[in-house]
């Protein structure tokens, strides 16, 4: 996978198959990060994809003023909130949860490590947007907090307070839960 910049170049070049390449480097990381805004799975793969067909139709201008994955992230975050607007219009929106995904590995292998994973998911989704948001952007995505800054529109300062209160949050949930984890 290259940064992403460079398929966006090829794309804007004429090379449509370089479209397909931002896709399969982005569309999973980009789902689940828009996930964690809209708490519904089906919708943000709806917004994943607005995403880009925005980068197909409108080729909007990538200044490099970030990396390739930051704007993206930044332009699927700002399609999430325009839906939230958009919907908020019409009513309250209705979010069926589509958390639990097929592990493509082996069921018995995966058994205790996929039942931390949804516990740790389910944690997660206590949280309120933006520490679940800085939590998946900084540990899942591993973006830098200035990266983390940019596509949440906060500071820098704001991450760190949120980070640092986020994961005391997510551990007291964990704890009550009787879960231990070490890394938290």
């Amino acid at each position: 996978m290259d940064n992403g910049a460079s398929s966006y170049r090829r794309f804007l070049e004429g090379d449509k198959n370089a479209l397909i390449d931002i896709i399969e480097d982005y569309r999973e990381g980009l789902v689940l990060f828009l996930n964690s805004i809209m708490g519904d799975f089906c919708l943000a793969e709806e917004i994943a994809e607005e995403t880009f067909l925005k980068l197909y139709v409108d080729k909007p201008k990538f200044a490099e003023k970030c990396s390739f994955k930051t704007w993206i992230y930044t332009i699927g975050k700002n399609a999430a909130i325009d839906h939230i607007r958009k919907m908020s219009k019409y009513g309250e929106m209705t979010a069926d949860n589509f958390y639990d995904i097929a592990d493509r590995q082996n069921i018995e292998q995966n058994y205790i490590r996929d039942e931390d994973k949804k516990q740790l998911l389910r944690a997660l989704e206590k949280l309120n947007d933006d520490y679940r948001q800085v939590l998946y952007l900084i540990y899942f995505e591993n973006f830098s907090n200035t990266e983390t800054a940019k596509i949440m529109g906060k500071s820098e300062k704001q991450i760190r307070n949120l980070l640092y209160r986020s994961k005391e949050s997510l551990r007291n949930i964990l704890e009550k839960e009787g879960f231990r984890y070490e890394g938290i």
